[in-house]
């Protein structure tokens, strides 16, 4: 009884934030996070990226706000990577609990950044006795 969404992929140069879509959590208890690092080219430990979570109460830009270290599973909001050779990996999920309806994927890198990556939702415990294992993403408005 999980679901999966593919909240898209984010493409990070330099230090201009990129955001995932957003997952609509309504109707499950909790959402993990997962960053899958695609291509990493001038990461280093001086111009690596890091993936926090937000949550909203709508899809628009303006109502994202970093989640606090109570909403998540085991206090940890983000997920930061600094190697070079971490391509096609996984780089780390967190586990979401908080209330709001919306969660995403806001990166930022440093002034030699240059990545791909990918997020990936996992729904779990549904309100419901059985789902669909793929969702759909909500794009931000």
């Amino acid at each position: 009884n999980k679901q999966i969404v593919h909240l898209g992929n984010v493409v990070l140069s330099g230090v201009t934030p990129a955001a995932s879509a957003w997952v609509d959590v309504t109707g499950f208890d909790a959402c993990s996070i997962v960053v899958v690092s695609n291509t990493i080219t001038d990461a280093g430990t001086a111009a690596g990226f890091t993936c926090t979570v937000q949550h909203g109460d709508d899809s628009t830009a303006v109502g994202a706000a970093n989640i606090a270290a109570s909403d998540a599973v085991d206090g940890a909001i983000a997920v930061t990577v600094t190697d070079d050779a971490a391509d096609n990996t996984v780089a780390g999920g967190i586990g979401y609990k908080g209330s709001k309806r919306y969660v995403r994927v806001n990166a930022v890198g440093t002034t030699g950044t240059d990545a791909d990556v990918s997020v990936i939702a996992v729904l779990n415990k549904p309100h419901r006795a059985a789902t669909t294992l793929v969702g759909t993403s909500v794009a931000a408005t």
